[in-house]
C-alpha cells in the first residue's frame, strides 16, 4: 500500500536504464543484494499428516538466530556473509569490503532503502573505494524489484525440515551450506531473475532489462 507508482516507473524508465549504462561504460557488473534473518523457531516446510495425527517434528526450545547478506548477478555469480550480530552499517562496511575483494572490476549494487545502506559509515567507505563499489537504491516499499529476495525465500524453504539445528551455531553452518551450494548452482542463481518479481534478462554483459 506505501509503494509509489511513479517512483516505481522512474525505475524503469530512468534509473535502471542509467545504471545499464554506467555499468557498460565502466566494464562493471550489476548485482542485486539483500539481507535476510533465520530463526531456530520459524516454520521451514509442509507436509501431509494422517487424519487426526499431527505430523511432530522435534526441535529445541532455545530461541536462536543468525543473519545473512547476499550479492546475485544475472551471471550467475553469488556472494554472501553469514553472521550473528544486526544488521548495521558496520556490518554492510564489512560486506562491501568482501564483496570488492571479489571483484577486478566495479561492482553496482542494488540495495533497498535500509538506514545502514544510507549510514555515513557506508558514505564513507564507498567515496574511499569509488572503483570498486557504487551503491544504488530501489525505490522504497519494492521488494519485487529485487531477485535476491528469492534467494531469501529459497534459503528459508532449504533448510533442513527433520533435523532442526540446535544451536546458534548449527544454523550458521546450514545457512553457510545452502549459500556454498547454491554458488555451484549458478544456472538456479541465473532463475531468480526470471520469477515471479520484475523479470531482468540474462546475457554475459552487465545487465539488459
Amino acid at each position: 500500500m506505501e509503494q509509489d507508482p511513479q517512483a516505481v516507473r522512474r525505475w524503469h524508465q530512468e534509473t535502471w536504464p542509467e545504471i545499464r549504462a554506467k555499468a557498460r561504460k565502466d566494464g562493471g557488473e550489476i548485482l542485486f543484494a539483500d539481507q535476510v534473518g533465520i530463526r531456530s523457531d520459524q516454520v521451514t516446510g509442509r507436509t501431509w499428516g494422517e487424519k487426526g495425527r499431527t505430523p511432530v517434528v522435534r526441535r529445541s526450545g532455545n530461541r536462536f538466530s543468525v543473519n545473512a547478506m547476499s550479492a546475485i548477478s544475472t551471471r550467475g555469480r553469488m556472494h554472501f556473509m553469514v553472521f550473528t550480530e544486526s544488521f548495521t552499517a558496520e556490518v554492510m562496511s564489512r560486506f562491501l569490503d568482501r564483496l570488492a575483494g571479489h571483484f577486478d572490476h566495479k561492482a553496482h549494487l542494488v540495495v533497498d532503502g535500509h538506514s545502514a545502506h544510507r549510514s555515513k559509515k557506508v558514505h564513507n567507505w564507498l567515496a574511499a573505494h569509488p572503483d570498486d563499489v557504487e551503491l544504488h537504491f530501489l525505490p522504497p516499499y519494492s521488494p519485487k524489484l529485487n531477485p535476491d529476495e528469492l534467494v531469501n525465500a529459497d534459503l528459508k524453504h532449504s533448510l533442513p525440515k527433520q533435523h532442526r539445528a540446535r544451536n546458534q551455531a548449527e544454523l550458521a553452518a546450514e545457512t553457510r551450506r545452502f549459500f556454498h551450494r547454491r554458488q555451484r548452482q549458478p544456472h538456479i542463481v541465473r532463475s531468480y531473475f526470471g520469477g515471479p518479481h520484475v523479470r531482468y534478462a540474462l546475457d554475459e554483459n552487465p545487465m539488459s532489462f
